[in-house]
């Protein structure tokens, strides 16, 4: 737990959470997401629906948090994220008139708003949620809350998928894009240019099930050596980077193929990273 002058409110969480999600939309260009340019690949998905999006789920991340600090980590903890998160997935349809546009991280970011609501170090509010993730929601099948497409995909592809990632601790996050994102601040890029970076490390690395299900392995292969290869050039601050980069997008353009999951994770990055800053702060 955490000492009394750490604690953050709910209400400072979900409005990182709901920072995070509109920082990560407005991050311009995102290969096959929507951004400053237009929607991407998903022609029903635009910035300013993920913007309407984002502010709609600012209630259930603070219903996220007073849960987690009024039950102990287990089955009845795990039942009222469950009817909470399906809450929440009911105002985001409402708010975008049906559209799809942050059910993953109403998974990820709800379970990392639980495990910050009395935790003060990024292995803590890992463990926490990889805990809560681990527990069937008795309301719903064991697959858990994750997208349909995205369990089935993740069962024929035996890849870990947003569920897996959770029940793991969010390595992706924690041991790869927090990391990368703190470095690429260090080394002085501009904050788009770290964002971006961060993204790309996220699609070289992760099995994306977005990508899986749109383009199949094949497609997935593409694009995680494509967007290596942007970072191998230097990344988006070079100029063979930029080129690499324009490869990149061109690639998921024409293939139709999303990295949402890499986008989603992002998001869920800049929130951890913010939280993490505000906690240290607090306990100079």
């Amino acid at each position: 737990m955490s000492s009394a002058g750490t604690i953050l409110s709910g209400e400072y969480l979900a409005d990182r959470a709901v920072a995070a999600l509109r920082d990560a939309a407005e991050l311009t260009p995102k290969p096959g997401l929507a951004d400053g340019r237009g929607p991407g690949v998903h022609r029903d998905i635009t910035r300013e629906m993920l913007h309407a999006s984002a502010e709609a789920l600012r209630p259930t991340f603070e219903r996220y948090v007073a849960a987690a600090r009024k039950l102990v980590v287990g089955v009845e903890l795990r039942a009222e994220l469950g009817r909470i998160g399906r809450s929440g997935e009911a105002a985001m349809l409402k708010a975008t008139e049906g559209g799809n546009t942050h059910r993953g991280p109403l998974w990820s970011l709800g379970l990392l708003c639980t495990g910050a609501a009395n935790a003060a170090s990024a292995g803590r509010i890992a463990l926490v949620a990889a805990k809560l993730a681990r527990i069937a929601d008795p309301a719903v099948s064991p697959a858990g809350d994750a997208p349909t497409y995205e369990a089935e995909v993740s069962r024929h592809e035996r890849v870990r998928g947003v569920v897996g990632e959770a029940r793991a601790g969010f390595p992706h996050i924690t041991f790869l894009a927090l990391p990368t994102l703190l470095l690429a601040r260090e080394s002085g890029f501009t904050e788009p240019t770290a964002r971006l970076h961060v993204l790309l490390t996220l699609m070289a690395r992760l099995d994306d099930t977005t990508i899986l299900d749109r383009g199949g392995m094949t497609g997935l292969i593409s694009v995680q050596s494509s967007a290596q290869s942007v970072l191998n050039a230097g990344g988006p601050q070079t100029p063979s980077g930029r080129t690499q980069l324009h490869i990149l997008d061109r690639l998921c353009r024409d293939e139709g193929l999303s990295p949402k999951g890499s986008g989603d994770l992002l998001a869920a990055t800049l929130f951890l990273a913010t939280v993490l800053e505000e906690l240290a702060l607090r306990m100079r």
